[in-house]
């Protein structure tokens, strides 16, 4: 699995908050309240990525996430009506997501989560599906599995050492 790192400067980052948790720790004097923010950063053109961040206020919980999230950006393939280049499943631990190719004009058909990761990579045009758990983490996490090992049909071609041509047929 290959990582690509790219630097989040150079990109102008929207982000969306998927999910904000009360998390308690219970210790000797009491009850330590603390929040967790789960956000998803994109350009809208073909880069995302997902962060978690904690803190004990939810602002700061959400900077910190997004913090997180541009540091673990990834590159999606994507084709020329704004699709994926091919159908893939992501998964991450018990959460799988479907990902369907789909032509021009058919728009986001995604669950809560996934629909998050799609729209901050800049996807037009893709039908999902949330198979197994749907622990919005693992969710997003599966998502992001998925958009990861997409492969353009050029890559293909050179692994295998033909033409485009002769692989799309």
């Amino acid at each position: 699995m290959k990582q690509v790192r790219i630097d989040a400067g150079q990109l102008e980052l929207n982000e969306k908050v998927v999910s904000i948790k009360r998390v308690t720790k219970v210790v000797k004097g009491g009850r330590n309240f603390r929040f967790t923010a789960l956000v998803v950063v994109g350009d809208g053109n073909g880069h995302v990525g997902a962060g978690l961040g904690k803190a004990t206020e939810i602002p700061e919980a959400i900077r910190k996430g997004k913090e997180d999230a541009a540091k673990n950006l990834i590159t999606v393939a994507l084709d020329e009506n704004d699709s994926i280049t091919h159908d893939f499943i992501g998964k991450f631990g018990g959460a799988s997501v479907l990902l369907k190719k789909a032509p021009d004009g058919t728009g986001v058909i995604a669950g809560g989560p996934a629909r998050a990761v799609i729209e901050m990579a800049g996807i037009k045009n893709i039908r999902t599906k949330s198979l197994g758990s749907n622990n919005k983490q693992n969710v997003v996490l599966a998502t992001i599995d998925g958009l990861r090992q997409l492969k353009t049909p050029e890559e293909v071609a050179k692994l295998r050492g033909k033409s485009v041509e002769e692989i799309l047929g």
